[in-house]
């Protein structure tokens, strides 16, 4: 394999690894096949890691299956300092894992920083007191009401954010009391082998955390079918969820599912329409617009629409794509060269089904090397149309006008998905309403920051369950209930 000349954004020691981490060990595969890992940004071969099979899978369950009794039963102090151990060992690798980042995904440099890593660093700090202090136990009449560890799970998480969709996973999981298998996404793996030498820094008990990367069809398969994996927590496409549902349904398993969004952005005609506009476009864009609670659809009143849509081409045009290591970056590139052929794709049929292009589009100057896609924005976009219905995961923003309120709450809810949204009013009670009525898991009022101790997850097709603070915690547990 010939690997690009070594950037010095990438620790050398992670561009190679030849084992996985099964039961506190890094082990040999069972097979001989690697996944190669590319740099968006330019194309070249920068890393590699094994393709995990079937059987490493088994090995893998096998020594969570054998680690999870003794997990179980250690109490939450302990488990809260065995977590604050790997907090400390994983805030000493920020920088590595920023640069990793920024090298297998594209993240520019300061989103790797301050969200690829600042996040998932702060999910597990919280889940260190979750840890210590867990919602085991409740009186209700002449029963104990207790939450138990569900048992093994087998956590499958995507490339767009390559930290925190593990950590929003194996943190509370390891609080609870469970034990993990890992499969992270083929295209991002180097970011889990950092994660997993911060593991063995830490001294996890032996079989508590397994890693065993390898493709979806291969591993993703193997580990939501198998016997032994008492829950699986998926986060990716809402196809892929449903084959994961199909999987776990055999044995009647639990699962967990964080899938896809379109989510509206609802602005008021008495909002500040600058900050609105430039909030909106910004989390549209947010990691190249691969974000599944990106806020792809702006909806305007129609008094206030031209008005929005300069604000927007203002906004847009100041999304300078690059090099992620360049300070002057804001847009990287899409993550594979298949991401930019699909973003393509939606962005002729919108163009196809009537929608003005305001901004962007397939002639829009890009980057020579990589995989980039211009921010695109089109205006006068159906509600019913492809673009506002389905899920581009790429740099594209839908805006859709309204007349009333009403309007506009059933254009946001026309949608099978329901995993994000915003209002923004002058009124914060106008805006509250209008939130209470948004069929979604999560709505942010006037750009209200985010919260990673309240629940995370979707309606509809968005998902099942949730993530973060107790109520991701509590994902991990059967109830029981005793009399007496």
């Amino acid at each position: 394999m010939d690997l690009a000349a070594p950037p010095t954004q990438l620790p050398d020691a992670l561009r190679l690894r030849r084992h996985m981490h099964i039961g506190g060990e890094w082990t040999s595969p069972a097979g001989t096949d690697a996944i190669d890992v590319e740099n968006p940004s330019t194309g070249d071969l920068v890393g590699q890691v094994p393709a995990g099979t079937a059987a490493d899978v088994d090995a893998a369950v096998a020594a969570a299956r054998a680690a999870f009794p003794g997990w179980a039963a250690t109490a939450p102090a302990e488990r809260s300092a065995h977590l604050d151990r790997l907090h400390t060992a994983l805030a000493a690798r920020a920088d590595d894992l920023a640069r990793t980042i920024a090298v297998e995904l594209g993240a520019p440099l300061k989103l790797a920083t301050r969200v690829q890593v600042a996040l998932p660093l702060t999910v597990l700090r919280d889940h260190v007191a979750l840890a210590a202090r867990p919602p085991f136990e409740e009186s209700i009449g002449n029963s104990l009401v207790v939450r138990e560890p569900v048992g093994v799970v087998g956590a499958i998480t995507p490339w767009n954010y390559p930290l925190q969709q593990v950590m929003a996973k194996l943190a509370p999981a390891l609080a609870a009391g469970c034990t993990v298998v890992l499969k992270p996404s083929d295209l991002t793996p180097l970011t889990a082998y950092l994660l997993f030498d911060a593991v063995t820094e830490a001294g996890l008990p032996p079989g508590v955390l397994n890693l065993v990367p390898g493709t979806g069809a291969v591993v993703g398969e193997a580990l939501a079918g198998h016997p032994d994996v008492d829950l699986v927590s998926f986060t990716g496409s809402t196809v892929t969820g449903k084959r994961v549902m199909q999987l776990a349904a055999d044995r009647i398993a639990r699962v967990a599912l964080e899938l896809g969004g379109k989510s509206a952005n609802v602005i008021l005609p008495d909002a500040d329409l600058a900050t609105a506009v430039k909030v909106g476009v910004g989390n549209a864009l947010l990691n190249s617009g691969q974000t599944c609670t990106a806020w792809t659809r702006m909806l305007v009143h129609r008094d206030r629409y031209d008005e929005a849509l300069e604000l927007i081409a203002t906004a847009v045009a100041g999304y300078r794509l690059g090099d992620p290591f360049d300070p002057s970056t804001r847009l990287g590139p899409l993550v594979s060269a298949a991401q930019v052929e699909r973003v393509r794709g939606h962005v002729e049929r919108a163009l196809a089904d009537g929608a003005r292009l305001v901004a962007g589009g397939l002639d829009a100057p890009v980057p020579a090397q990589g995989h980039f896609v211009a921010p695109t924005v089109f205006a006068d976009v159906h509600p019913d149309s492809a673009l506002a219905q389905e899920e581009v995961f790429g740099p594209v923003l839908a805006v859709i006008p309204f007349d009333d309120t009403d309007e506009a709450v059933a254009i946001a809810n026309n949608s099978k998905y329901g995993l994000a949204g915003a209002v923004w009013s002058a009124d914060p009670d106008a805006a509250l309403a209008v939130a209470r009525r948004l069929r979604t898991g999560a709505v942010d009022i006037n750009g209200a920051s985010f919260n990673p101790l309240a629940p995370f997850g979707g309606y509809k097709q968005s998902g099942l369950g949730r993530e973060l603070g107790v109520h991701g915690l509590t994902e991990f547990c059967e109830l029981k209930a005793i009399q007496r």
